[in-house]
């Protein structure tokens, strides 16, 4: 175990060009203590895993308001798997139908966010289930 802090990757994967949510993430994570990454807007899947993997995160937040989860994640979290990213926490946030929710937890998601999500909410639960990567 390290004393840094856990590091999240905050990205907009896909076309979604809504990213307030996710940058007011960001900052809310950083005054919490956390270290955060923004990718920026419209990454592909290979996009985001490969910043997960050069970034060394324990975190991969993915932002998705275009509706559009059931194609990217999956695919994302396929990609960490096989970068040796298998235990970076998956976490998504953003406009996800809970009819949806079950099939994004067997792709890998551990935790879905949505609309009223505190900061502190969010906080609490990374602290509570990122492990740090040595």
């Amino acid at each position: 175990m390290t004393d840094r802090p856990l590091k999240v990757l905050i990205a907009k994967p896909g076309l979604d060009g809504h990213d307030r949510g996710a940058k007011v993430l960001a900052r809310g994570l950083r005054d919490e203590g956390f270290e955060v990454v923004y990718t920026g807007l419209r990454q592909t899947p290979e996009m985001v895993a490969t910043a997960a993997l050069q970034e060394d995160v324990d975190v991969v937040g993915l932002s998705i308001l275009s509706g559009a989860h059931l194609t990217l994640v999956p695919r994302v979290c396929r990609l960490l798997k096989e970068s040796g990213l298998d235990d970076v926490l998956v976490v998504v946030g953003g406009i996800i139908p809970d009819v949806d929710a079950t099939e994004l937890r067997a792709a890998g998601v551990a935790e879905i966010f949505g609309p009223g999500t505190t900061i502190a909410e969010v906080a609490a639960y990374l602290r509570d289930n990122a492990r740090a990567r040595d």
